[in-house]
């Protein structure tokens, strides 16, 4: 039996809503279950499309098993019998339980820059915004303890000339702009393996040039990107394709130039920059990529002067390594070091994670840890004011077999 149409629903409908119930012309039973089948529907359709709620991750994937990256083959050829060599997949095979850590945090990180995409819009507070990324990091991961999965590193929403490591500390009363070029760089760890991914949001297409470039430079050091490759090559590709845009801005051109003191990076468990630094532009490093390798390829562009300077109110620390010998004068220090050993151990954070784990009076001591060269701060890094930066980023794990960008997504 095929289902009534539409517009016969609503008909029958309004006969039983507005025809008076005389004799001889009653609604008969058909016709009244027909309405109630169709209301019933409609019922259900509404609640249906109620907006659902974050829930841990595993819910959706409850056999552990997290949707892998894009794989790349690698660029040398050299290299190109890893493909098909079983000793190579076997080899990572071994390490599947690795992998699926980085999958499980890129599927989440997918899910939370969608919903940054759809939700942040002008006359937000910055602190809204972090708040929205933070927030939904914390129920995918089933708000588990900081240490085992969640955040894993302050949520990056650098604006304008500000490049990089601005997040709003709680008092900050910054609001997002229709003008503004915004850095979304977010971290997402499990059991110390971090996707560190990162993609430039405006309002106005008059910024489209500066993104493009900056996307496409990025595109360019992950597929440039493999084992045996040489650092300085990386950079020399990204340079050539970042450079050869140019953005105009009322009415004058300005070239986009990469900003060469910031870097793409070794990622190692829990520590998100660890030894080896990808270069985005020539800078001579014949330093070589190796299998097993994690890297995140970020690639930043400019309209100023291409250099960034330490700059503004700091929100970004991380506890340094090898600090247990270093005497501290006061029980405040010793407490909060404590604190942060506990809470991120040597994950970054940022003052609004102190006061989230419950910490209070805490600058000058704080200030001290500083000093004492046992926490490092990170602040604002600015180029001139005026410019314009983008940023785009990828986290890309060296297989033994193939290169997978394992934050890939449908996005960018």
């Amino acid at each position: 039996m095929s289902a009534p149409t539409e517009e016969a629903l609503k008909n029958l409908q309004l006969e039983s809503e507005e025809t008076p119930k005389s004799e001889g012309n009653d609604v008969t039973p058909e016709s009244q279950a027909v309405v109630e089948d169709a209301t019933a529907a409609k019922k259900k359709k509404k609640k249906s499309n109620k907006k659902k709620g974050i829930v841990y991750i595993n819910n959706s994937y409850p056999d552990n098993v997290f949707p892998e990256g894009e794989w790349m083959e690698y660029p040398l050829e050299v290299n190109s019998y890893r493909t098909t060599d079983e000793e190579k997949r076997y080899l990572d095979r071994q390490q599947n339980n690795r992998w699926q850590d980085f999958r499980k945090g890129a599927e989440i990180h997918r899910r939370v820059r969608a919903k940054a995409r759809q939700n942040i819009r002008p006359g937000m507070l910055m602190l809204e915004a972090a708040d929205l990324i933070e927030n939904s990091v914390r129920k995918y991961t089933g708000n588990d303890h900081t240490l085992k999965q969640g955040i894993g590193f302050p949520t990056g929403l650098s604006v304008n000339h500000i490049a990089a490591h601005y997040t709003p500390n709680s008092t900050d009363k910054q609001i997002v702009k229709q003008d503004d070029v915004m850095k979304i760089d977010i971290g997402v760890h499990v059991n110390g393996r971090i996707v560190d991914s990162a993609f430039t949001l405006t309002f106005d297409d008059k910024y489209d040039s500066l993104l493009t470039a900056v996307r496409e430079a990025t595109y360019t050091g992950v597929k440039e990107a493999g084992i045996d490759v040489r650092l300085n090559d990386i950079g020399a590709a990204v340079q050539e394709v970042m450079e050869s845009y140019e953005m105009e801005l009322n009415g004058k051109t300005y070239p986009i130039k990469c900003i060469r003191n910031l870097n793409g990076h070794n990622i190692g468990d829990y520590v998100i920059h660890s030894g080896k630094t990808v270069p985005i532009v020539a800078n001579g490093d014949m330093t070589k990529m190796e299998e097993g390798e994690t890297f995140a390829i970020e690639t930043f562009g400019t309209t100023g002067n291409g250099y960034v300077i330490g700059q503004g109110e700091c929100s970004h620390y991380a506890l340094n390594q090898d600090i247990d010998n270093i005497p501290l004068s006061t029980q405040s220090a010793k407490n909060l070091v404590k604190s942060i050993k506990s809470n991120f151990g040597t994950l970054p954070w940022c003052r609004r994670y102190l006061e989230r784990a419950g910490e209070s009076n805490y600058l000058l001591a704080l200030n001290q840890l500083v000093r004492a060269g046992v926490v490092e701060d990170y602040p604002p890094l600015v180029d001139v004011a005026g410019s314009y930066t983008a940023q785009f980023e990828h986290t890309i794990l060296l297989h033994p077999h193939m290169k997978e960008v394992v934050s890939k997504g449908d996005d960018f």
